[in-house]
């Protein structure tokens, strides 16, 4: 992008390379533009994402549960083995999941909210919106399951099914998601955006992406992986009632996204 003064198009070797939309490329570029083209600053943004996912989760359990909560969760996801290592890497998975971790509570606090503040559905809706930015439409997919499900299991229907929710929502996705799509379309780049669906299509058909492997491969990743975090979800996977509804819905949010995540990418 940077050589090429080609900031529309993720490139590899000046190449188009339509798989991946281009908003952690972007934060790249800004970071090569302040400190040169090296390595420090290819891994840069995801150094800052690391940080903002550990405030994130502090502020998160401590709004769902307590203080103390907040700091146990952070510290335990900052000595896991692959959070760990992937906010020390140049990869958009750390951008990703944080995007798809807010969009997720957003709309958490959104549901549970008596007074319908818009401005959480907003939020998540931006939130999901920059995940599709940063690796395609399998983050607005993850939301639409996890929300479904737990639609069903709370029979929450007046919260989801609501012509203005859903009209916000679908709104605010194609304008941020679809904002480097609307562009590509203005510019008249069509087949880019061909090339780009018919890879997701065949994503979601075979197995691409490293997503493949044996059956309970992805379940072994995040129990190894994920250690010593992954420990602990055995410990708190129960529901405790004495726990403030609050908690109790969040908790039930995690563990539907929990099981979508492993089955969906199995």
């Amino acid at each position: 992008m940077i050589v090429s003064s080609n900031y529309l198009d993720v490139q590899v070797n000046y190449e188009v390379f339509w798989e991946k939309p281009p908003l952690f490329i972007w934060l790249q570029v800004l970071s090569m533009k302040i400190f040169g083209i090296n390595e420090f600053a290819a891994r840069f943004p995801n150094a800052i994402i690391g940080v903002l996912t550990l405030l994130v989760l502090y502020f998160t359990g401590k709004q769902v549960k307590d203080h103390l909560f907040g700091v146990f969760w952070s510290l335990v996801y900052a000595a896991s083995i692959l959070p760990f290592l992937y906010f020390k890497s140049g990869i958009i998975d750390p951008l990703f999941n944080l995007c798809i971790f807010l969009g997720i509570y957003f709309f958490s606090r959104f549901s549970l909210d008596a007074s319908k503040k818009y401005s959480l559905l907003v939020l998540s809706a931006v939130a999901i919106g920059l995940g599709i930015l940063t690796k395609g439409p399998v983050a607005l997919l993850i939301f639409l399951l996890t929300a479904f499900i737990f639609m069903l299991w709370q029979r929450q229907y007046k919260a989801y099914l609501n012509l203005k929710v859903i009209g916000l929502y679908a709104i605010i996705i194609a304008l941020v998601g679809g904002f480097w799509f609307i562009l590509q379309w203005f510019y008249g780049n069509e087949q880019i955006l061909k090339d780009f669906i018919t890879y997701q299509i065949r994503l979601f058909s075979t197995k691409g992406a490293g997503h493949g492997g044996f059956p309970g491969y992805h379940f072994i990743v995040v129990f190894f992986g994920v250690f010593p975090a992954s420990i602990l979800l055995f410990m708190g996977y129960r529901v405790h009632e004495q726990e403030n509804t609050q908690s109790t819905d969040f908790h039930r949010w995690m563990r539907i996204l929990l099981w979508v995540v492993l089955i969906l990418f199995s």
